[in-house]
């Protein structure tokens, strides 16, 4: 963590400063993400079935990893929710498969929930031509992490995210110290505990899914527990901001022929309603499933069912109940 006596600088720079310096090797025998998996002993003499039984077997202890780590996921929850709803933004930062991963989650919130541009976003190392062809030397460049970072300039308003299973990569542990430096919320997301990531971050989220089957393929249990963490989290925010009504995502944008049935089908499930009444509306909502229903919910008119959603931030459940909460 870092201390209110820290100079600006030394707070960009101290947990990178400290890690450079550790030996490699020791470093990596200390992670469990490094270190080999007894049940996989052998791996390359097994069938093809065994294999798949392994690996099964193995990621079957993913989701109690992530449960371990339900209270921080939730504050981070709450936390982005706030710092959304004030208008500021979530930034990832990974390298390599958490890159990866953070960049799936950060563009599939648009399609899903309606974000507006540039609200959710990631920085990896590598840039975006990253996402295709690995650039695993940029990784261990302080100096680039806070490049990036600077230059989506964070302020208190923002939520900056670092994920790393070692929690050791200096790219990531550099942006997030420097992001945290300048007022924004930090947080980790890592599957090793005590790491340089965590002591530059507010809090972390760690889910210790234990050695990898094949070892050091952090892709594999724990690209899958990252993923379920940023799920939870932007799922959870979300749903917090009131874009999901009962379980539906009635935020979404009818921008293809799969979206708009799912809208008629959002609406028909969530008013219990015909599917023909379902369209019409739509239609005469301006193609806005939160209008539509707020309107159908509320027994309104478009105009104030808009007004309703403006009040309300959006929040479709507050927006429909506007009229209890005036009485």
């Amino acid at each position: 963590m870092l201390t209110s006596t820290m100079t600006q600088e030394a707070a960009e720079t101290r947990a990178p400063k400290e890690n450079s310096g550790r030996d490699q090797a020791t470093l990596l025998q200390s992670l469990t993400t490094e270190s080999q998996n007894e049940a996989s002993q052998g791996f390359d003499t097994k069938s093809a079935i065994e294999i798949a039984r392994i690996i099964n077997h193995e990621d079957g202890k993913v989701a109690a990893a992530v449960k371990k780590a339900i209270p921080e996921i939730a504050q981070v929850i709450d936390q982005v929710a706030r710092s959304l709803r004030d208008g500021g933004r979530l930034i990832y930062v990974g390298a390599g498969s958490s890159g990866r991963i953070a960049a799936l989650d950060a563009s599939e919130c648009p399609p899903t929930y309606s974000t507006a541009p540039g609200q959710i976003q990631y920085i990896m190392a590598g840039g975006p031509k990253a996402l295709a062809s690995a650039v695993e030397v940029n990784e261990d460049s302080e100096e680039l992490g806070q490049r990036d970072i600077a230059r989506r300039r964070p302020t208190r308003k923002d939520v900056v995210i670092g994920i790393s299973a070692s929690g050791r990569t200096p790219y990531v542990v550099a942006a997030v110290a420097y992001a945290r430096a300048r007022g924004a919320f930090a947080a980790a997301v890592t599957c090793n505990h005590g790491t340089p990531l965590a002591a530059a971050a507010d809090i972390t989220m760690v889910a210790e899914v234990g050695p990898e089957v094949v070892s050091g393929s952090t892709r594999m249990k724990a690209g899958s527990a990252q993923k379920m963490v940023l799920n939870m989290i932007t799922t959870g925010a979300m749903t917090r901001l009131g874009y999901v009504y009962e379980n539906l995502m009635v935020n979404v944008h009818m921008q293809n022929s799969k979206l708009v049935e799912r809208g008629i089908r959002i609406l028909m499930s969530a008013c219990k309603i015909d599917r023909e009444t379902a369209v019409q509306t739509i239609k005469g909502a301006g193609r806005s499933v939160p209008v539509a229903l707020v309107m159908l919910k509320a027994g309104v008119d478009k105009p104030e069912a808009v007004r309703r959603l403006a009040k309300s931030d959006g929040n479709v459940r507050r927006a429909v109940e506007d009229n209890v909460l005036e009485l």
